[in-house]
């Protein structure tokens, strides 16, 4: 009897657990929904939210108003949801398979990387056979992919431990950035303007191929890192608990290494580099969700978006009639929000 009482519970607590889980994703969804309609009613010219609405369901009756979101508005939003989203995947995984609350894609180097092939292309890119346009995205995607190689690389010299990626990636993350600092003394005015402002991280770059090169790519690589949830959930325990319990854990890691490059590379290939939004969503997703990676990968997307298209409504208020960066709002909102985050917590995640 006080078995089977031990029995359900247990199974009451999880219940529970599973409840309040649910309701905080509900949540989070709702808050993302209320930031997506503020960011695509916010600009120059300020539309009504119940407009914007309007036109999303197919009623709006003001043409200036269609045009306003369905043009112009509309892909930058959307893109702020995809990109937070993937960044804030990238941060759950690095963080996961490296067991380092300090690692993400931008403290890493893959960022660095990638802005370093934007760059390349940005001071050289006249001697290349396609347009700056196209060659620049996709310069930032090689190289994201090829820092992402290199950790992996340096990191297997003595055997992929995370405190060898660590190292291998805070050693490329110098060595990008140096490269990228000779560039920028090489390059020309004009040049230097387009690789700072690229730096930068702006989501007013976006249009409907771009967005629609993104979403193809998530929607291919998310379903397969969700079929890694259950080991990546095993690797928090330990390499050898993990391996205990039937997980390859060279091959996890491999996956997610190749899913954070994939998924970083697309992401700052189109809107430059943004950072703390990899580092902060995920831990606000653990914090809520726990370590149950079936839970916080989801979560930590839904942190993601919810963050990005937040600093995307900030930067229109900010600076209203003006591109101001939205990579210069998620660093001035993601240094107080990531010190909230340690001194709030009350327990240790690590």
């Amino acid at each position: 009897m006080a078995g089977l009482s031990a029995t359900a519970e247990a199974r009451a607590a999880w219940g529970r657990r599973a409840a309040r889980r649910a309701g905080l994703l509900a949540g989070g969804a709702a808050v993302l929904a209320l930031c997506f309609l503020l960011d695509l009613a916010t600009g120059p010219a300020l539309l009504p939210v119940s407009a914007v609405a309007a036109s999303l369901f197919g009623a709006g009756q003001d043409p200036m108003v269609e045009a306003i979101v369905w043009s112009i508005r509309l892909p930058v939003a959307l893109m702020a949801l995809l990109v937070g989203a993937a960044l804030g995947l990238t941060g759950a995984v690095m963080q996961t398979i490296l067991n380092n609350p300090l690692a993400s894609s931008y403290t890493l180097g893959v960022s660095a990387g990638a802005g370093f092939g934007a760059a390349l292309v940005i001071v050289f890119g006249a001697a290349l056979p396609m347009a700056e346009a196209q060659a620049v995205p996709l310069a930032a995607f090689l190289f994201a992919a090829l820092a992402c190689a290199g950790v992996w690389a340096l990191g297997g010299i003595r055997g992929a431990t995370p405190e060898t990626l660590v190292l291998a990636g805070i050693a490329l993350m110098f060595l990008f950035q140096a490269l990228l600092a000779m560039l920028q003394f090489m390059a020309s005015p004009e040049a230097l303007q387009q690789i700072v402002f690229w730096l930068f991280g702006s989501l007013q770059r976006a249009t409907w191929p771009k967005l629609a090169i993104v979403a193809a790519v998530l929607v291919i690589a998310v379903p397969l890192l969700l079929c890694d949830a259950w080991r990546l959930t095993a690797l928090r325990l330990g390499d050898d608990r993990a391996a205990a319990l039937g997980v390859r854990v060279a091959g996890v890691r491999f996956r997610g290494f190749v899913f954070v490059s994939v998924a970083t590379g697309v992401a700052v290939a189109f809107v430059g580099t943004i950072g703390f939004i990899g580092l902060v969503a995920p831990h606000l997703a653990r914090m809520l969700l726990g370590e149950d990676q079936r839970v916080l990968l989801p979560g930590a997307a839904l942190a993601g978006a919810v963050l990005l298209s937040a600093a995307s409504v900030a930067s229109k208020i900010v600076s209203p009639g003006a591109l101001f960066p939205v990579g210069i709002v998620t660093a001035l909102i993601g240094v107080p929000f990531f010190a909230w985050l340690i001194l709030a917590s009350r327990r240790s995640h690590w």
